[in-house]
């Protein structure tokens, strides 16, 4: 593998590709690859948009400024609801994981050290897939050509996730959000199951859980997530033998690194110096 140096600058090349594909139907993914010799370090990336919208390009920004310092980026399209129920985006992130390891020699990357990036509803299924990357509802999906491949990632990057839909969808009742209550109901259906589908709550009931290294980038200013969950949550994580950053970033609103500026950049040198230090560790490239 190629070293990762955040520093590096590489020209990017970006190829649209179907990572799976359903009788008529079939999903896209956006791959961002730096014109280099390789192989690479990977990322995967889930978008977000309360489960019910979204789409593969909606972290361009992120994705161009990382794969340019030296990595593989794979953005998924995630199935959303009202059609598509939890758990399918879990589900969704678990296949691609199988799929981004069974296809690493297609995109020069080595399949022992791909990360997760998700960002609002996307790091909710990141965190679940990739803490419960056995779970057999989320391994539902079948691919022939990843026989023997886990759907294990070396480490995970949350920017402002929805850690918590339970405490959220009451956080935005009471903010008076209709769209993220009637979004969290649309794809949950229960109050249960918003709890059970909880990374939080996961931790909190002492779930066996896989706990890669893990940064959460979060706005001060967030009016989408209660910040005490991302409080709680990291603690949980570190509680359970994990290890956690948090970044905050006073007086940002939620989704901020989306679009250029100052408190971007930061959050991006922020992300190239964790990545490098995952990527230079033990678990990468073994």
């Amino acid at each position: 593998m190629v070293p990762y140096n955040p520093k590096n600058q590489y020209k990017v090349r970006v190829i649209d590709v179907t990572y799976r594909r359903d009788k008529d139907r079939f999903w896209p993914a956006r791959v961002y690859l730096p014109e280099g010799q390789g192989p690479f370090p990977a990322l995967l990336d889930v978008h977000g948009g309360a489960w019910t919208r979204g789409g593969c390009a909606d972290d361009e920004l992120i994705d161009r400024s990382l794969a340019a310092s030296g990595m593989v980026v794979i953005a998924i399209e995630c199935r959303k609801s009202p059609k598509y129920l939890y758990p399918s985006q879990p589900m969704d992130v678990n296949y691609a994981t199988r799929w981004a390891k069974a296809h690493a020699g297609d995109f020069n990357v080595v399949a022992g050290c791909i990360g997760g990036f998700g960002a609002s509803s996307g790091g909710h299924s990141l965190l679940l897939s990739a803490m419960r990357p056995d779970d057999p509802r989320y391994g539902a999906l079948d691919l022939p050509e990843a026989e023997g491949m886990n759907a294990r990632l070396s480490y995970l990057m949350a920017a402002w996730p929805v850690i918590d839909p339970y405490a959220r969808y009451f956080f935005a009742k009471e903010n008076h959000n209709s769209f993220l209550v009637e979004a969290t109901d649309a794809y949950f259906l229960s109050r249960d199951t918003m709890q059970e589908g909880n990374p939080l709550l996961a931790l909190e009931r002492g779930e066996a859980l896989d706990l890669p290294p893990a940064m959460i980038i979060q706005g001060t200013d967030d009016a989408n997530v209660p910040l005490a969950s991302v409080d709680r949550f990291a603690e949980a994580y570190r509680v359970a033998g994990g290890a956690m950053d948090i970044a905050w970033f006073p007086d940002m609103p939620h989704g901020f690194a989306l679009k250029a500026g100052p408190e971007t950049d930061r959050a991006l040198e922020m992300m190239k110096a964790f990545i490098s230090r995952q990527a230079s560790g033990y678990k990468c490239g073994s």
